[in-house]
């Protein structure tokens, strides 16, 4: 099961797909980037079960709020006892343009009875400086949001071709 979530600009959204992986060797694939502009909440709740040996899925969210906007990613990751050597992998990026936006990730991660490995991770000081470095070149606010957007956007490349095309910056 795939799933391709982009959320371009509603007031409000709520989306809350689910990949329940019964067999052995089942795969689910959630990737979703959200764009929240002035006076937009985008929520988006994901879960992935694995109830099967040998599953394998991964969830990548990507949340660029601006002008005021607010994002919330909130995700549920299970194995279930008899899902031995399943992998998953988990990303949620934030991509804040202003002082004004917002966004909350609250990941949750269940696992019964089986040997967990799992790594996390903070964004480095250098990818956080990244967003002053353009306005430094001499362009303005705008031109440097949309290429730090573009830059930032690399989940764009996954996606199908018509849902690509309208996940651009403006």
């Amino acid at each position: 099961m795939e799933w391709v979530d982009c959320n371009l600009g509603s007031k409000l959204t709520m989306k809350v797909p689910v990949d329940l992986l019964l067999g052995p060797e089942a795969h689910g694939e959630i990737l979703s980037i959200a764009f929240a502009g002035d006076g937009h909440y985008q929520g988006r709740r994901r879960k992935i079960i694995h109830a099967a040996p040998r599953n394998l899925s991964s969830i990548f969210s990507k949340s660029i709020p601006r002008t005021g906007g607010r994002a919330t990613y909130r995700g549920l990751l299970e194995i279930a006892d008899g899902a031995t050597e399943s992998r998953s992998k988990v990303v949620c990026d934030a991509l804040l343009l202003d002082e004004d936006s917002r966004s909350d990730t609250y990941p949750t991660i269940r696992i019964e009875r089986t040997t967990p490995t799992s790594a996390t991770r903070r964004p480095s000081q250098d990818r956080r400086r990244a967003a002053l470095l353009p306005a430094s070149r001499g362009l303005d606010e705008a031109e440097a949001s949309k290429m730090i957007v573009t830059a930032s956007s690399a989940v764009t490349k996954e996606l199908p071709m018509e849902y690509a095309v309208r996940a651009q910056p403006a």
